[in-house]
């Protein structure tokens, strides 16, 4: 029960919700207050485990504006217990004289869906992923090219354009077995192509070091403390003429941060955990070393511990 406004008590008095008509009743004069009310919560939950086949949920999924009919295209299923050949069967002919035309939008949609969903993605990444692919679709210039490759590089780009960046190596490790040279060359591609047609360069975000640190530190379990001097270093190092990409500079910023700390990290496991090699690493470390006392802050190590740091 809650409490409303009654204008034949003229006072506030408790109201009874009547589910079955959706009526809005004083408990007290019986008054309706409010009759057919739409019900706004859900109608009913569904444990995939215990519906088996008897689904009861009557509804679609939300519109989704990058489809030709939003999404909300009628699909005759096959009758239950129906015996032979439904696409020969009448129904069957209809479902297929007016078949889905974005029948292959909705696949790449639920591609890049699934991709999304193994990276953690949130679901702005995704939408803008779709509408990227939806751009490029439309200009009818990716036939014959590598689908798989193509929506890794769409949901790349999304990455970038949302400002949360992954690398060309996390996006391989989901794109279906593209590998990184296609993903490069589909995102060189895409990028040219919708450039053309905007009459504009295409705003693909800057990528940082510090972009990637935290992410990376999580896979290879360091301690807060470490994570954030190593949050520390990366920012002080973008003041610094380092000429090395930002996955390098995290990467060897770690290398340089585990040195320090009492749980040491071997270059070996922290070539796997940012997906860069070991020899890129070394080179990029040998540029920060020189700089070690301006990036390690003085909480997390003294002058006299960075003499603990490996020679490059």
């Amino acid at each position: 029960m809650s409490d409303a406004f009654c204008p034949e008590c003229k006072r506030s008095t408790e109201v009874v919700f009547d589910h079955s008509a959706g009526d809005t009743v004083c408990s007290e004069c019986g008054l309706v207050l409010e009759a057919h009310s739409i019900d706004e919560t859900s109608e009913w939950r569904t444990f995939a485990n215990e519906s088996a086949d008897n689904d009861p949920v009557r509804v679609g999924g939300p519109t989704n504006p990058l489809l030709t009919d939003g999404g909300l295209s009628t699909v005759i299923a096959k009758p239950n217990g129906a015996q032979g050949d439904f696409l020969s069967s009448s129904l069957g002919r209809w479902q297929n004289r007016g078949s889905n035309p974005d029948r292959s939008l909705i696949l790449a949609f639920r591609t890049i869906a699934t991709m999304a969903d193994r990276l953690g993605l949130v679901a702005t990444i995704k939408d803008r992923a779709n509408e990227i692919y939806k751009k490029v679709e439309d200009l009818k210039s990716i036939r014959g090219r590598n689908q798989d490759a193509i929506l890794a590089a769409c949901l790349y780009i999304a990455c970038r354009q949302e400002d949360r960046p992954r690398t060309v190596k996390e996006i391989c490790s989901v794109a279906n077995g593209a590998t990184k040279k296609e993903i490069g060359r589909a995102k060189e591609f895409i990028v040219k192509q919708l450039e053309v047609e905007m009459g504009q360069s295409m705003e693909m975000g800057t990528i940082h070091a510090g972009d990637f640190l935290r992410r990376f530190c999580s896979h290879l379990g360091m301690t807060n403390q470490a994570v954030k001097a190593a949050q520390e270093a990366v920012q002080k190092s973008e003041e610094l003429d380092i000429r090395r990409s930002p996955i390098s500079i995290a990467a060897a910023v770690i290398y340089m941060i585990t040195q320090l700390s009492e749980e040491k990290k071997p270059l070996k496991d922290i070539s796997l955990a940012t997906g860069v090699a070991e020899g890129t690493i070394r080179n990029s470390y040998k540029d920060l070393y020189p700089y070690a006392s301006r990036l390690i802050p003085t909480s997390f190590a003294k002058e006299e511990d960075l003499k603990n740091l490996c020679s490059p």
